[in-house]
């Protein structure tokens, strides 16, 4: 009989499957990257002071580099208020 060494807690197929995350997040790229190319024009944004122009996917792009990160701290604030819950319930 032989014996064959596998890597803990991973059988195979786990590592060639992609979670649906992974794959609507792959979606949501392909779908801006699109969106990007078929918006070419340049527009004009008028925000307090500041006016300037910019090509509308330049635009597309900075926004949505804008709500990742927010989405991102949203979800490394959640995490850390989660870990403090639990510290203070270890020590009561």
């Amino acid at each position: 009989m032989t014996y064959r060494e596998e890597p803990v807690g991973e059988t195979p197929a786990e590592g060639r499957r992609f979670a649906l995350s992974t794959i609507v997040g792959l979606g949501g790229v392909g779908l801006l990257v699109v969106f990007c190319a078929q918006n070419t024009n340049d527009v004009r944004l008028d925000f307090l002071w500041l006016s300037f122009t910019w090509p509308l996917w330049l635009l597309c792009l900075v926004m949505a580099f804008v709500g990742a990160m927010v989405w991102f701290g949203a979800g490394v604030l959640r995490r850390h208020r989660r870990r403090v819950r639990r510290r203070a319930a270890r020590r009561a």
